[in-house]
């Protein structure tokens, strides 16, 4: 064997079962460990074993395929090196990335090309191998060895040996990466699945994307299509009643009627009537027949909202509804037959109505079947400004108005504010918004209606006191802001708009606190970067 050290046959046996054997290892190892990290350690420590290797270090071609990054070294240095990287063509490494063909250097102090990035020169005598890691056509990665200095032959041998290894590293470098662009592909798709079902899922009727509101989303759909009973639950000015209305419009029963009934609003005699109606003559004024709701909603969605509020008589004629589906116009003993669906809705706390024996707990037990938790708007932030912009536009649509923009003080204050009213007061207060910004197209701070105008509202536009200084002080700022957005930051502009002098407006910014810098100059510096 013309390669062999000392020409013997033995030996060389030997140099070949050693090498076979840490090829057996290396295929344990592959097929064994999970992790490539600590495959590519183990293939290392493999090498530096049996082939009297200094330094093992298995080198990956980033995502971008610009450069190599140290994929795995047992060098605690090189495990900290920052600048251990090689692009295409730098050092031997790098062109061994390049071109694809292996590199032997025989004497590394010798070599001019030779980087030493990852383990730097020494005075030792060393000799170099790096080979390259190849799926097809493509290099991935290098292996490279630093090993004490030998004749060529010997290298040669080493350096054949190292491809071999390279080979098995590549089969297993290409599974995973294909493993690893069929996860990301699964991801990516089920990320794209989940957005077009949230899509699908939220009703036309309803505004928000936060998680929350995604959450009410899938009870919605998960519901719609049966004819189970509805119990929805939330503060007032929650958005109830579209709740009910998308469950409605998504079922089955969406071409029938749809009818609602304020359970708060009327007394005990005339809920009776007008859920099941009445005969004539059944009570004095009753000068004619009278179909109730019930009847009404034949073959749809009965909404009963404020649930809470029904008397015990009603709650008896309810639970008998639900049960047995029949019911009895007030002043007649026919039975009829109910084919409704029936949606409730309350504010209520039923549990604690329940404890009082202000509300029956089998008629709770019957209502409750599926129940929706409608979070309120305090509890959504996300959402106020998306609800904000809907009512912006209906409103001033409504009003034949335009309105450009809401100030940034006024959504600081729609932000501070904790929404008792929920949706509701945020509606009304857009409607009153939009009626007082209309002369200049613009919502600021001081258009929004006085509850609104608290000390904690004030405190988020950057005033610290309710009081009339402050009030000027948060219709200048909003001014001057405003000017300069509309001259892109050019100071003299919005001087020559607003009528004072430059001196003026700098001084305005500063003692109004407006963060010139970040509103104009990065924009400027960012414009001035892309041409």
């Amino acid at each position: 064997m013309p390669n062999c050290k000392f020409n013997n046959p033995t030996i060389c046996d030997h140099r070949h079962i050693k090498e076979l054997e840490a090829l057996a290892d290396i295929a344990r190892t592959l097929s064994a460990k999970s992790q490539q990290e600590e495959i590519l350690l183990e293939v290392i420590d493999v090498l530096e074993k049996s082939r009297s290797v200094k330094r093992g270090t298995i080198m990956l071609l980033t995502a971008d395929g610009r450069e190599l990054r140290v994929e795995a070294v047992k060098d605690q240095k090189v495990q900290h090196a920052t600048d251990a990287t090689y692009r295409p063509g730098e050092g031997i490494t790098g062109q061994v990335l390049e071109t694809g063909e292996l590199r032997v250097v025989p004497l590394v102090s010798d070599e001019p090309r030779f980087k030493g990035r990852l383990h730097g020169r020494t005075d030792e005598e060393l000799s170099f191998i790096c080979v390259p890691i190849t799926v097809g056509k493509e290099t991935v990665g290098t292996l490279s060895v630093d090993c004490a200095a030998q004749p060529l032959p010997e290298l040669n041998e080493l350096a054949r040996f190292l491809s071999i290894v390279a080979t098995m590293l590549a089969t297993d470098v290409v599974a995973r990466r294909n493993a690893r662009m069929e996860r990301q592909a699964l991801e990516n798709e089920n990320e794209r699945l989940r957005a077009e079902m949230m899509e699908k899922f939220q009703p036309e009727n309803m505004i928000g994307n936060s998680h929350l509101m995604h959450e009410v989303y899938t009870r919605i759909h998960q519901v719609a299509a049966s004819e189970t009973t509805v119990l929805i639950r939330g503060e007032s000015g929650t958005g109830k009643e579209l709740v009910a209305s998308a469950i409605h419009y998504s079922s089955n029963r969406a071409k029938k009627p749809f009818v609602k009934v304020n359970c708060a609003a009327l007394n005990e005699n005339l809920l009776e009537s007008e859920l099941f109606g009445h005969e004539k003559g059944a009570f004095t004024g009753a000068l004619q027949t009278r179909i109730g709701r019930v009847q009404e909603a034949e073959g749809g969605t009965l909404f009963l909202d404020e649930i809470g509020d029904f008397s015990p008589t009603i709650q008896v004629k309810l639970l008998r509804v639900l049960q047995e589906r029949t019911y009895e116009r007030v002043g007649s003993n026919e039975q009829r037959r109910a084919n409704v669906r029936i949606v409730a809705a309350t504010n209520a706390d039923l549990e604690t109505l329940i404890q009082e024996n202000a509300f029956r707990q089998d008629l709770f037990y019957r209502i409750n079947v599926f129940p929706i938790y409608l979070p309120a708007l305090r509890s959504r932030r996300d959402d106020v400004l998306l609800l904000t912009n809907f009512f912006v536009k209906k409103y001033s649509t409504q009003m034949k108005v335009e309105i450009r923009r809401i100030s940034t003080p006024a959504i600081n204050m729609l932000m501070a504010y904790h929404w008792p009213g929920n949706v509701r007061e945020l509606e009304n207060t857009i409607e009153y918004a939009v009626l007082m910004g209309k002369e200049d197209g613009v919502i600021h701070g001081h258009d929004l209606p006085p509850t609104l105008q608290t000390p904690v509202a004030i405190a988020a536009t950057g005033s610290n006191q309710h009081t009339l200084k402050a009030r000027v002080a948060m219709l200048e700022r909003d001014l001057i802001v405003d000017s300069l957005k509309r001259h892109k930051g050019t100071i003299s502009a919005a001087a020559r708009e607003l009528g004072i002098t430059e001196r003026m407006v700098r001084y305005k910014i500063q003692k109004l606190d407006i963060d010139y810098e970040t509103l104009f100059k990065k924009r400027r510096r960012k414009k001035t970067g892309n041409k």
